[in-house]
């Protein structure tokens, strides 16, 4: 037998929920028939999938030792980083970093280890605010991500609740994002709201945008909104200030490519060559500012990496 003690960061979720992230190893019909069973109890008593779980709770697992949950916390990738982030802001719930261009948010096929996530997870540590011994089911956790390529602001959630209240604040829309990027060419235009539909082609990772909507039930609907900072006539490129109204896969790249003004150094919706010979292996693109709760965090200009070097800007 083994038994979970929820913690705080356990607490107020489902029972199901809680079981399948701490028992990760048992199949989810499985789990289900346990409980059937009564192999897995709460207070002793019998519980259900949905039961909410209250800080304090005991549940004793009756099922195979193969299936209790490794506690070694020296397995964890993170565990074998020296942490580097930028933090820009941070209290006891979240901390906002900014992400340099060419590292990815999350372990992918490309990279398991020097990611923006266990880089987070690794200065936690280091600083004594989280320990994988310590919890049952929570992990610190990103709430919105951006590119490998991209750099900016990126939100981590430090316990359970945080991230629950984070992500449905951005699930409502409520947390405002905006982005810097330089692209080619002067829009006749000094400030639009680009509409349109994206299809995503998963095999190549790019989408396409149209102006009209396709007759694929695959195209999503995209609002983009710009507004021209600043140009450097010489290189014929401008800075853009984007707001983006809704969310897809490379939209501000795609969208911007579209209408005729690719970003500067993004090799996938425009043409690079040139950039690269400069050094400019990333798009210029910067998540550079998002206002959550009513409080507007910011990057500042004159530390862009694209900006001081192309428009010579200084906050």
């Amino acid at each position: 037998m083994l038994t979970l003690k929820i913690n705080k960061n356990d607490a107020g979720q489902r029972a199901d929920k809680f079981l399948t992230k701490s028992l990760n190893a048992v199949p989810s019909s499985l789990l289900y028939k346990y409980l059937r069973l009564k192999k897995i109890k709460c207070n002793r008593k019998r519980l259900k999938p949905n039961d909410i779980l209250l800080e304090g709770d005991v549940i004793d697992l009756y099922i195979p030792e193969e299936f209790f949950p490794d506690f070694k916390s020296d397995k964890e990738p993170f565990m074998r980083l020296k942490p580097h982030i930028d933090v820009i802001y941070e209290d006891g719930n979240m901390l906002l970093v900014n992400k340099k261009p060419g590292m990815a948010c999350i372990p992918d096929k490309n990279e398991d280890t020097n990611t923006l996530i266990n880089h987070i997870k690794a200065y936690l540590y280091r600083k004594g605010e989280y320990d994988p011994k310590d919890e049952n089911s929570f992990a610190p956790a990103l709430c919105n991500r951006i590119d490998r390529n991209t750099s900016g602001i990126v939100i981590g959630a430090k316990n359970a609740k945080a991230l629950r209240h984070l992500n449905s604040e951005i699930k409502n829309r409520t947390v405002n994002k905006r982005y810097l990027c330089a692209v080619h060419g002067i829009p006749d235009k000094k400030q639009e709201v680009l509409e349109g539909w994206l299809i995503k082609d998963c095999d190549s990772n790019m989408v396409s945008v149209y102006t009209e909507k396709p007759a694929s039930n695959r195209a999503k609907k995209i609002k983009t909104g710009y507004k021209v900072i600043d140009t450097n006539t010489k290189l014929n490129i401008s800075l853009l200030e984007i707001e983006l109204f809704t969310g897809r896969t490379h939209q501000i790249r795609a969208h911007m490519s579209a209408i005729g003004y690719p970003l500067y150094g993004d090799g996938k919706y425009g043409i690079n060559k040139e950039e690269r010979r400069k050094g400019y292996k990333y798009q210029a693109l910067c998540a550079y500012s998002v206002t959550i709760d009513g409080k507007t965090y910011s990057i500042p200009k004159s530390e862009i990496w694209f900006i001081n070097d192309l428009f010579g800007l200084k906050d």
